[in-house]
């Protein structure tokens, strides 16, 4: 075992749990564990945990009913909530693979999915039933259920589970298969966190659980570690929420912990619920000027580092103080390594391949199981992992050399009066040139003319540029006025 993780938590607790393989042995865990323990609510409606494995009992039963054969593939259009989640779990413990549909799919691109993935049933939530009419497949309500339960499927640690969307910020998107092994290795690693964190937390799901960090830090490892799970039907709504639900652990995106700092000084740390402890955040670069502020407030945030083909949680962490840039250190049960300045990993968390795509398979999944991530970084002598850029995003300057665009934006998170920043190659006066986009937090543009913002970053930018080799300083500035276009994990889009 990782004495970094494992010394995190009480060794009480530590003694509770263990990584659990599948789905099916997860469900009678829980079940089992936190027994009559709150497990999902909605605010209206609350389901302990024996009632809500019930429930997905019934769901499971139904779609046993329907024909379908072990491994076919099972699709959920639904809003972030408890019939969502409950369908997942049902379609995955009955050895079905589960794929959760981004609710923002028009409804052309929803029937292309169930096409392109050969779905057999599509689950989906009533105020999107007439969107699907003409779907290849059986269609079902998210929120139906057989009057009787149906026990769990044998699966094996290496069956396919779940298919997610990938592609980042600049590829096509393409579908992850990712095994019970891995879906039960990422939610086995975000149950750590420094101090006590089993069978008390409040955590509010807040990111889709169409996506790899929704659905498994956001969702399994609350399961995972008896907490009281909300999921976020309407977000706004939610957030608006807070101070009713009072959330101990928030796991999100940098945008969103930029939004909800943005609402405590207009509101007060009270917004927050006065009971928030620790937010987790990953899926995009997290700014130490972040780290600082919640820290002020008492709140952990720590950062991680993960990818869906690597089952979301492959380093975190818990020392952001003292190692503000880092990723964090690698989770047990995996092997990570640096090649060519790449990092590679492989491990339980590791992927089957995409869906349908040999090639890109391939190219990303070695023979002998190491995934090929795409990020360049380096490990230090302390055994921290630091990520420096993506290598589909190199700029090639005119002397030949490689330049890391993240590289060059990383030391500009440190000041606290910008939020995002984009570094590219363009072009300026017929010559190529570095340039950067800037975006101010919006309480230091108030009450500030145009001409004085420009002027505050121009010597920022200056001062960047004195620390950095003369090939890489920034020539173009360019102060925006709106946000990024962004993925939906709220990443700046890069093309």
């Amino acid at each position: 075992m990782s004495s970094y993780f494992y010394n995190l938590i009480p060794a009480e607790e530590l003694a509770q749990v263990k990584y659990i393989p599948t789905i099916p042995e997860f469900l009678n865990w829980i079940e089992n564990k936190w027994s009559d323990k709150p497990a999902a609510s909605d605010t209206v409606n609350t389901y302990t945990y024996r009632e809500f494995c019930t429930r997905i009992a019934r769901k499971r039963a139904l779609l046993n009913s329907l024909g379908l054969e072990k491994g076919d593939n099972v699709a959920i259009f639904e809003r972030t909530s408890i019939d969502a989640i409950e369908m997942f779990l049902a379609a995955t413990s009955a050895g079905y693979v589960g794929i959760i549909l981004p609710t923002a799919l028009p409804a052309q691109a929803v029937i292309g999915c169930c096409m392109k993935f050969r779905v057999k049933v599509l689950a989906v939530r009533e105020e999107f039933s007439g969107m699907v009419k003409d779907a290849p497949c059986k269609v079902i309500l998210s929120s139906a259920m057989s009057d009787e339960a149906a026990p769990s499927a044998e699966v094996d640690r290496n069956d396919p589970a779940a298919i997610f969307f990938t592609g980042g910020t600049t590829g096509a998107p393409k579908g992850a298969i990712l095994p019970h092994r891995a879906l039960m290795r990422g939610a086995f690693n975000g149950v750590f966190a420094p101090g006590s964190q089993l069978g008390w937390h409040r955590q509010i799901c807040l990111l889709p659980l169409s996506h790899v960090f929704g659905l498994i830090r956001s969702t399994l490892s609350a399961f995972y570690a008896g907490a009281e799970w909300f999921p976020a039907e309407d977000m706004k709504a939610t957030i608006g929420k807070l101070p009713v639900i009072k959330p101990t652990l928030l796991v999100l995106v940098p945008g969103l912990c930029e939004i909800l700092l943005g609402l405590v000084k207009m509101y007060g740390v009270q917004f927050l619920g006065g009971e928030l402890k620790t937010i987790i955040a990953g899926a995009a670069n997290v700014a130490p000027s972040l780290i600082s502020e919640f820290d002020r407030m008492g709140i952990k945030l720590l950062a991680g580092y993960g990818m869906t083909e690597g089952g979301n949680l492959t380093t975190g962490n818990a020392d952001v103080l003292t190692h503000p840039t880092s990723v964090g250190k690698p989770y047990d049960g995996q092997e990570l390594k640096i090649v060519d300045g790449e990092i590679w990993f492989r491990g339980d968390n590791t992927f089957l391949g995409y869906y349908g795509d040999p090639e890109k398979t391939e190219e990303t999944l070695t023979e002998d199981g190491w995934i090929r991530t795409g990020d360049l970084g380096y490990i230090d002598e302390d055994g921290f992992v630091y990520i420096t850029g993506r290598i589909k995003n190199l700029i090639i300057l005119a002397n030949g050399e490689n330049v890391s665009p993240e590289e060059i934006e990383s030391p500009f998170y440190d000041y606290a009066e910008l939020r995002d920043v984009l570094v590219s190659e363009q072009s300026e006066g017929g010559k190529s040139v570095i340039a950067i986009e800037i975006l101010p937090r919006p309480g230091f543009i108030e009450g500030k003319s145009e001409d004085e913002i420009y002027g505050h970053f121009k010597k920022v930018v200056e001062e960047v540029n004195s620390k950095l080799p003369s090939t890489h300083r920034i020539g173009k500035i360019t102060i925006r006025k709106e946000d990024f276009p962004r993925t939906g994990s709220m990443k700046v889009k890069r093309n």
